[in-house]
This record gives C-alpha cells, sequence and structure tokens, in this order.
C-alpha cells in the first residue's frame, strides 16, 4: 500500500476539518434540528472513495475529536462514527455503484446508527430521552447527501486523489 500524497492527505484532512466547523456554526433553532452531521457525511465519502485509507480508526479519532469539541461524554461520538466507517467500508463496493439519490438511502441508515448509539449512551449516563426530533439530523443528511457526493468526487478527482 503506498503512502497517501501530501497533497491528497491535505485535502482529505481539509475537508474533515470544514466538516467540524461545519458542525459547530450556529443556526437558528427551527434550523438546528436538521442540521446534518457534516463529519459522518464526509466520513462516509472517504470511507467509500478510499476505503483502505479511511477506515474504522478514522471514524474513531474524528469522533474522539467531536467529543472534544462539543464537550460531550469522551467516547460517544467515536463509539457512533466508527460504527458508520465499519458500514460504509464493509458495504462500500455495493453503495458506490448506486446513483447518488440511492446512496442517500444507505447514508439515511449509517447515521441513524450513528444517533441511536449516541442517543443509547445518553441514556446509560442518565440523560432524558430526546422526543422524536433526533430523526430530524440523519434526514437532513439523506437530503444533502446527493450535493456532498457531488461536490467530494469533483474535489477528489480535480486533485487526483486515489
Amino acid at each position: 500500500m503506498q503512502p497517501l500524497h501530501l497533497r491528497s492527505r491535505l485535502l482529505v484532512y481539509g475537508t474533515f476539518a470544514l466538516a467540524m466547523a461545519l458542525a459547530s456554526l450556529h443556526l437558528p433553532p427551527w434550523l438546528d434540528r436538521f442540521r446534518p452531521d457534516w463529519v459522518g457525511l464526509v466520513l462516509v465519502y472517504w470511507a467509500m472513495a478510499l476505503p483502505h485509507r479511511v477506515n474504522v480508526g478514522t471514524g474513531w479519532v474524528l469522533g474522539l475529536i467531536t467529543d472534544a469539541a462539543q464537550g460531550t461524554l469522551l467516547g460517544q461520538h467515536a463509539l457512533g462514527l466508527a460504527a458508520v466507517a465499519f458500514l460504509t467500508v464493509r458495504f462500500h463496493q455495493r453503495i458506490r455503484v448506486y446513483p447518488p439519490w440511492q446512496q442517500a438511502l444507505s447514508v439515511l441508515v449509517f447515521l441513524l446508527v450513528d444517533q441511536l448509539l449516541v442517543i443509547w449512551i445518553n441514556g446509560i449516563t442518565g440523560y432524558a430521552p430526546p422526543d422524536f426530533w433526533y430523526l430530524a439530523p440523519p434526514i437532513g443528511g439523506m437530503l444533502v447527501w446527493p450535493a456532498v457526493y457531488i461536490l467530494m468526487r469533483d474535489l477528489r478527482r480535480r486533485f487526483q486523489v486515489s
């Protein structure tokens, strides 16, 4: 396995940094409910495009960074994003042959797994269960997936990341 070139690494890390920044933007309350898990979406893309380089370990590290940035229990997002990365790497050959609008259904399932794991950990630690709006972020992620996929694919092709 040949190492990822510096330019390629900068692109991958840069997209993850941008996703972290988008996750921390303040939005109006009505729109914040539908905020997609940007880190999860970018992780799904890179794990699907480069499964030999972006994998469960990447998801775990991104989750730990997300936990530290959001001030949540250390490891809860790490477990969720590691599960997302695992599912994406496991099914990447099947998913990437679908058009983006069909991939969005798989993305919905992956983001729901992440969301349910975080809710489960919150429940174990004594936090009250959320209302039905906990489904809104995965649905928001599903809706923006085609645009995220096309944008990320074009960036990957322009910078020849493989």
